[in-house]
Order: structure tokens, then sequence, then C-alpha cells
């Protein structure tokens, strides 16, 4: 890449300065187009110039929606681990953050099962909506002692098939039994993950959103929560900046005469 003009070196250094780092990852956009990246620096900087939460608490958000299996961004799941650790961050915190975020996978049961039972009901064939037998009663009173809340999501799948809800409660309650994260930021992972913008699971977003509030999370958390989540756009620059310019240079290797 070309030597840095001034004003690229500025960016750089307000980049710096305001996000805790700088990633060579930056420096193919710093070099192509300098009023986008000065666009982006102030849109990614101003949850960090403003918002409440602290500086390690900001990257362990990152860390969730980069580890999200909806996502599964390396590059900056790798760059946002080492901010976080130095802004003391145990590994613990970050396995635990990883033990939220494998959940994800249960919106597979809370949005297939009511198609299921929709389906059957146009079919002529509705589930019976029995009372739950004390076993399912005991589960749904060991989930909510567990994790704090519950939801109708849950009913239908207690009732369909109480051995797969069991499993999912001990999966799920793993980090609530043993994790070191408050309550409230275990919420805030699941809002991240939930509001990511390649999931986009508005049930989850709201329950979630409910419980941060009733363990004491103020509007201005959940608003810098979902700010900094909204940054994951821009890794269609990170990913395809760099696949851009490796083509340029292969094409400018195939115009070079071989001496």
């Amino acid at each position: 890449m070309a030597e840095l003009d001034e004003r690229q070196r500025q960016l750089k250094d307000a980049f710096t300065e305001a996000r805790g780092y700088w990633s060579p990852m930056w420096d193919g956009l710093l070099a192509l187009d300098p009023d986008f990246f000065a666009a982006y620096l102030e849109f990614s900087a101003t949850p960090w110039r403003h918002g409440p939460l602290p500086p390690k608490i900001k990257e362990l958000m990152y860390i969730a929606v980069d580890a999200s299996t909806t996502h599964l961004y390396e590059p900056g799941l790798r760059i946002h681990i080492q901010n976080a650790l130095r802004h003391g961050a145990t590994k613990e915190e970050i396995l635990e953050v990883y033990e939220l975020a494998a959940v994800l996978g249960i919106h597979t049961l809370t949005v297939g099962i009511p198609a299921l039972l929709s389906e059957l009901k146009r079919a002529g064939t509705p589930l019976e909506q029995t009372a739950l037998s004390p076993r399912q009663e005991a589960l749904k009173q060991e989930f909510i002692d567990n994790r704090g809340y519950w939801t109708a999501l849950w009913d239908d799948l207690l009732r369909l098939d109480s051995d797969f809800f069991a499993a999912y409660l001990q999966f799920s309650s793993v980090p609530w039994k043993s994790g070191t994260l408050e309550p409230k930021i275990k919420e805030f992972v699941y809002i991240a993950i939930d509001a990511a913008t390649t999931h986009l699971y508005e049930p989850g977003i709201r329950i979630h959103i409910r419980n941060a509030l009733q363990l004491g999370a103020t509007p201005q958390e959940i608003i810098e929560v979902l700010e900094l989540v909204s940054s994951i756009g821009v890794h269609s620059i990170t990913v395809g900046v760099p696949a851009l310019i490796d083509e340029l240079a292969r094409q400018e290797a195939k115009r070079t005469p071989r001496s």
C-alpha cells in the first residue's frame, strides 16, 4: 500500500484514539476511500465516546456477535478478544460469552414448532393442548429458577418433547449456574446475538430487553448494545476490500510483461 498522506494519518490516529486499537484490516479502506473511512469512524466511535458501558463490556458485545453462529466472523473475533483481554476481561468471561451465544440454535424450535402446530391445524389434525404433567411443571419451575423468566414460546416445546426441553434447560443453564458475568450482562449478550443483522430474531430481542430492564439495565445501556452490534455491516468492507486489492494486483501482474 502507498504511504499515507497527512489526512489519512490523522484519521488513523483518530480511530486509534476513539476505538483503542488499530488493525491492518483497516489499511486498505483508509488508502482507497478516506471519506468512507472517516464516516465509518464517526459511526462506530459514537457509542465509545458517549455510551455508558465500560470498554470491557463493549468488547464482549463485539465478541458475542462475531462468534454468533449466524455471523462467525473470525478476524473481528480475534481482534475483540485481544481488546477485551487488554481491558481486563478474563478467559472465563469470554468463554461464558461463547456459551451464552451457543444457545442460538434453539430458535429453530421456537420458530419451527409454531409453524408445525399451525400446519397441523390447517390439515385438520390439531395437537391437543393438554395440561402440563407433574414432570413438565417441575421442568418449567427449574427453568424459571435457573434462567429467571418464562415465556409462552417454551410451552409447546415442553409439551411436545419434555426430554428435549430438559436437555436444553441443562445446556442453556450452565453459564447461569457457574458463570462470572452479572445477569444483566448475560442478557445483553442475548440481545446482541438476537439483534445482529444476520439474525434479527425479534421475539428474543423483546424477551431479553424485558429481562435486562427487570435486572436494572437502563435504556441507554440497551441502545448502546444495539449501536455496537449495528457496526457489523462494515464487514462487507473488511472482507471485500482485501479481495478487491488482491484481484487488482492479480490483474496488474497479468498486464506487466515479464523480463
